[in-house]
């Protein structure tokens, strides 16, 4: 039976231009009216993924060419989301590997082709942004060629069609002398080297759940692949886990397919569509949704577990409360436990007083999207330095290892190797990249990395280009220097003045300005030496009936430190927090009285 049907995933390294391509495809299969105003990046629908530009949840959309729907889905390019990645691949036939025409071949790349090629899938290769002035197609081509065969790929993998386009023009062509029209080549390459989904409409419906989201009308809304047989409104279903063992019974409520950015609603779906049923309130990601009559469960991909995690726990300082209404432990453990349950590469775990909670992700940013959104939603929390996971296997002690791809101008390698070096990292590969530029490989401790990326920026001037992919656990590398500057606490609750802060300056950087709330025991700077100092920001001008000349100047202060979320969480020392507010990030000491502090130093040492 021709279903005429194809499900394509499309994986590519971070901003390599996925999101881009799949604007113009939907643009140009007559999905919108010639006068339509459409949004750029479409398919990036949260808030936080507009604004960092970054695709954070893999999101399915389907476009019809030709007389075929092809369900094709947009993936994350970031190594913390890979597990969106491995799960989606799942739900599909082919993928399209996106590899920008100047940088090649990146950690990511390898990453989410290693798990396409594991799925026996064949990748259309396209080379993007062909049109950058310095982009070299022919070289990048034996890159990606090379990184197939390192892969282990077949050899009806390692014939892979190419095409040279560019996403954000519209275009993409066979050989780089053909017109530059559309993208009709593309569509058309999917028909023919993508298969039609193996299915069999004669079993009992079965479906595998892949994507999980809430929606305030729907409640949960679970995504996956049909595989076998058929299924309409109002049929009962029961969903069971990779065990076998039932979780959840119910009726699909609504059934939806997939046009363009929207759900649309179906009577009925059947096998090799990609779907979102309502109805279920407990199914989750690997599970079965089947007819009562199936016992057996679909087959679901492991995800990798996390390797690093924080320390969540409820907001004690001072200012506790005025910003957010979500302040509890209760309120936060439930959120907590609720993403957990949606976001597979997460894991949860708390202490018998539950009133501390570990988060476990792959890492700094994932972990930090997670608390950006539950900021934004008015929570307020505090945070621990991150902390790698450790593996014991045969008495040896195991920690997690990332390849760091680096890209460099030539004047900043010798330094950035230092700095490397220093953090136990193994460079393993050195290439020219041209132009000037240094593309460096090594094989870094995940310990050594956290709070790298703000000094990696310093030492090469905003120019270096650092991307890691975790890479495998190897053998403890015993103890790495951490932040080598203390830092400047305050003494006194209040206001920052101006003329406090001008005086203590040449102390160290400051991270607070004129008017500032803050409290004793916060962090309002980074010390210029090693040890942490008292300092109080809120010493104002004696005030004297006497004017002597040039005192009365208005003082002119240093623009103060900006750090991200993610930057902090990675600044903070263990005897350190991040106070995180819907309003407001704060540094502060786990300690804010200072002779608590001296107590704890003591017994720590």
């Amino acid at each position: 039976m021709d279903l005429k049907l194809r499900n394509i995933a499309i994986i590519a390294h971070v901003d390599h231009g996925k999101t881009t391509l799949l604007d113009n495809i939907m643009k140009q299969s007559g999905m919108f009216r010639d006068n339509q105003a459409v949004a750029e990046r479409l398919m990036d629908s949260g808030d936080l993924e507009k604004e960092r530009g970054i695709t954070i949840l893999a999101k399915p959309t389907s476009v019809k060419w030709k007389d075929v729907r092809l369900n094709i889905i947009d993936t994350p390019g970031h190594a913390d989301f890979g597990g969106e990645v491995e799960r989606v691949l799942g739900m599909t036939d082919g993928v399209i590997l996106l590899v920008d025409a100047a940088e090649g071949p990146m950690p990511q790349t390898k990453f989410v082709l290693g798990k396409a090629l594991k799925q026996g899938l064949r990748p259309i290769v396209i080379i993007n942004k062909i049109d950058r002035p310095d982009g070299r197609p022919k070289e990048v081509i034996d890159e990606v060629f090379d990184l197939f065969v390192s892969l282990d790929a077949t050899d009806a993998q390692l014939d892979f069609p190419i095409l040279y386009a560019s996403g954000r023009a519209g275009w993409c062509v066979k050989e780089l002398e053909d017109p530059r029209d559309n993208l009709h080549p593309l569509l058309d390459l999917i028909l023919t080297h993508v298969p039609e989904p193996k299915v069999d409409q004669g079993k009992s419906f079965a479906m595998l759940v892949t994507l999980l989201s809430s929606d305030s009308y729907l409640g949960r809304c679970l995504v996956g692949r049909v595989i076998h047989g058929s299924a309409k409104i109002n049929d009962t279903v029961k969903a069971i886990n990779l065990k076998g063992e039932q979780v959840d019974e119910g009726r699909l409520t609504k059934l939806f397919t997939f046009a363009g950015t929207e759900r649309v609603i179906a009577d009925k779906v059947t096998a090799g569509d990609i779907v979102c049923i309502a109805g279920l309130s407990d199914a989750s990601v690997a599970d079965t949704i089947c007819d009562p009559s199936v016992t057996e469960p679909l087959q679901s991909t492991p995800i990798d577990p996390p390797t690093m995690a924080v320390t969540i726990t409820v907001n004690d300082s001072p200012f506790a409360g005025k910003d957010g209404k979500k302040v509890t432990s209760t309120v936060i453990r439930e959120r907590l436990m609720k993403e957990a349950e949606s976001n597979v590469a997460i894991t949860f775990k708390e202490n018998d007083g539950r009133d501390s909670f570990e988060i476990g992700g792959r890492g700094e940013l994932q972990i930090g999207v997670l608390i950006e959104t539950m900021r934004r939603e008015g929570f307020e929390l505090t945070v621990s330095r991150p902390k790698v996971l450790f593996k014991t296997e045969n008495g040896q002690k195991l920690e997690p290892m990332e390849e760091v791809t680096i890209d460099v101008d030539e004047e900043f390698a010798s330094n950035v190797i230092d700095n490397m070096n220093q953090r136990k990292a193994e460079m393993t590969d050195m290439r020219d990249m041209g132009a000037g530029k240094k593309r460096i490989i090594f094989k870094a401790p995940s310990r050594g990395l956290i709070g790298y990326q703000s000094r990696f920026l310093t030492d090469t001037k905003g120019t270096g280009v650092l991307n890691r992919i975790f890479h495998s656990y190897g053998l403890f590398k015993g103890e790495i220097v951490g932040r080598r500057n203390g830092a400047l606490i305050s003494i006194e609750t209040g206001k920052a003045v101006a003329f406090a802060i001008f005086n203590l300056q040449d102390r160290g950087r400051m991270f607070i300005e004129h008017n500032t709330d803050v409290y004793m025991g916060m962090i309002v700077g980074e010390h210029s030496r090693d040890n942490d100092l008292e300092i109080n920001v809120m010493k104002g001008k004696k005030l004297t009936n006497m004017r002597a000349s040039g005192s009365d100047e208005a003082v002119a202060l240093v623009p103060p430190v900006r750090m991200s979320l993610e930057e902090m969480m990675a600044y903070i020392n263990e005897d350190e927090l991040l106070e995180v507010t819907p309003k407001s990030l704060r540094l502060r000491k786990k300690y804010l009285i200072s002779h608590e502090r001296k107590r704890f130093e003591k017994t720590a040492s």
